[in-house]
């Protein structure tokens, strides 16, 4: 019989059993941690303590991988598309999204390329999920199916951007008082660019969530215009 500390040992180098959910789930704190070029079948096996080739049952091959990464990203993503305040909906789902990003930054990148090179129909159905369910959103507000989708290029368009500039805020020196020097900004001519360092102040009190607040103040009041008055709902 096994004595009780082989018995414990046994037990805690027992791997858990495969499935897809924890493939992709160990993909995504690989990407997390490290990057998207660590993400390897071999290197994705290693993590699991898996033969590669094991993994090709539940990802056919890198590109899989990724799409299984960005979809597991989205479903983190909450919307309602049968909520008749349609305004308040798109500006909770920015800030939720904004949230996604800050927490998988490496991720980013992925969310706003990847749907560049796959046609729509052929796209992961979990990465459409968020098309479908604002075009639901948009269309019981009341706007035609094909504004509903200038609305929604417009909507992601600004979120990605919105995105991409809080994640690549960069600052040099923060141990440096002055917001010139902690951002660099110092390097820059003074005569070619005045506005900017003028600016130190106000880009070093970057705050993200009231940007992203602002930003949309702008976006839904110039979108709730393209609603004829009877068409309108709660906004």
């Amino acid at each position: 019989m096994a004595s009780p500390a082989k018995s414990t040992n046994q037990a805690g180098t027992s791997k858990a059993r495969l499935s897809r959910e924890l493939v992709l789930s160990t993909a995504l704190e690989l990407v997390d941690t490290e990057g998207l070029d660590a993400l390897t079948m071999r290197r994705l096996g290693q993590e699991l303590g898996r033969d590669p080739m094991s993994l090709y049952r539940y990802a056919a091959n890198r590109a899989a991988l990724l799409d299984g990464v960005s979809e597991m990203v989205l479903n983190e993503l909450a919307i309602f598309p049968d909520d008749p305040n349609w305004q308040a909906q798109l500006r909770r789902i920015a800030h939720d999204l904004r949230l996604l990003a800050l927490r998988h930054p490496n991720v980013v990148p992925l969310l706003v390329t990847r749907p560049l090179s796959t046609p729509l129909g052929m796209r992961p159905l979990g990465t459409l999920r968020p098309l479908e369910q604002i075009l639901t959103l948009l269309i019981e507000a009341g706007f035609t199916p094909a504004d509903a989708l200038h609305v929604y290029r417009a909507y992601y368009g600004f979120l990605y951007g919105h995105i991409l500039n809080e994640l690549q805020e960069y600052i040099v020196d923060p141990e440096e008082n002055e917001a010139v020097l902690r951002l660099g900004l110092h390097r820059l001519p003074a005569k070619d660019f005045p506005h900017l360092r003028a600016l130190g102040p106000v880009l070093a009190d970057y705050d993200g969530s009231a940007e992203l607040d602002q930003g949309l103040s702008i976006l839904l009041t110039g979108l709730a215009t393209q609603l004829s008055p009877p068409q309108r709902r709660q906004q």
